[in-house]
């Protein structure tokens, strides 16, 4: 077998371990407990997640307050904090999908739970686990920089200046339907048939759709797309500004993730399966 065969055929192993991996969210992947992954998956990545992005964020602003001699163009900037998010969805999703599913945000366990792809009770859990790691990140976070913490808002989301409260969910909205329908699309079983000639790995398409998703919205609500970290940054800066508007990063998310469910689930599948019919029943073939 030649190199480039081999490589496609690696190629296409991953993927398809990868989709059976996906396709296990109502399962216990490797660990059998559901107190196991409530207590250890979820809170200790969401965490880490929660607790490098906000860092990130904390920085930037740090970095540009011309009240402290800061440069306005310095700092890692709009693109570092959607690198420090994406970057750190990718390898969360890589390192957490053979435990737990990798869902980590509730918007994606919520459009999960509408396609029947996880239980009721699982779904729950799985976004009570994401909140109280949130809580978790965010309270590390004042802890490691407790000054900036205070000083630069906390992480904590809300609209910006200039911005409408129907402008923000809008955002929130696309923005969460793009990040939910790439997760149903990366780990959609049917594409190892229909594109086995492009191998993906499921977390880079993820960590990517954050990344742009993030490009996008950060000057309008700072990104929330993940109720889970909108609330810990709030639960944990607690001042005014925080809950301002607080809903739009609950139900913006799971309307777009609502969408997404729906469009993948009910339109495209359905008319891949129509299609396919057709093709095998056309007496030409």
């Amino acid at each position: 077998m030649g190199q480039s065969t081999w490589l496609e055929g690696a190629g296409r192993t991953v993927e398809v371990r990868w989709i059976m991996v996906y396709r296990r969210f109502g399962d216990n992947v490797m660990i059998h407990n559901n107190h196991v992954i409530f207590t250890g998956g979820w809170t200790e990545t969401t965490s880490v997640c929660l607790e490098k992005g906000n860092m990130a964020t904390a920085g930037y602003k740090s970095q540009t307050d011309v009240n402290k001699n800061g440069d306005e163009c310095g700092g890692v900037g709009i693109l570092g904090i959607a690198w420090a998010f994406g970057g750190m969805i990718f390898i969360l999703v890589y390192c957490t999908a053979g435990i737990s599913g990798g869902h980590i945000n509730p918007a994606v366990t919520f459009g999960l739970f509408l396609a029947r792809k996880v239980s009721l009770v699982r779904a729950i859990l799985y976004m009570v686990a994401q909140c109280l790691g949130a809580i978790c990140g965010c309270g590390l976070v004042k802890a490691f920089q407790k000054s900036y913490y205070t000083n630069y808002g906390g992480g904590a989301n809300g609209l910006a200046i200039g911005y409408s409260k129907g402008t923000g969910l809008g955002a929130e909205i696309i923005g969460t339907f793009v990040l939910v329908y790439t997760v149903f699309s990366a780990t959609d079983p049917k594409r190892n048939a229909r594109d086995s000639h492009v191998p993906v790995l499921a977390p880079l398409p993820i960590g990517f759709a954050v990344f742009m998703v993030h490009l996008a919205t950060i000057p309008i609500t700072g990104t929330g797309i993940n109720p889970a970290r909108s609330f810990g940054a709030a639960v944990i800066y607690n001042k005014e500004k925080a809950w301002d508007d607080h809903w739009i990063f609950w139900v913006g998310p799971f309307i777009g993730a609502a969408i997404a469910a729906l469009y993948h689930q009910f339109i495209l599948r359905a008319a891949a399966v129509k299609s396919l019919g057709s093709f095998r029943s056309s007496p030409n073939i």
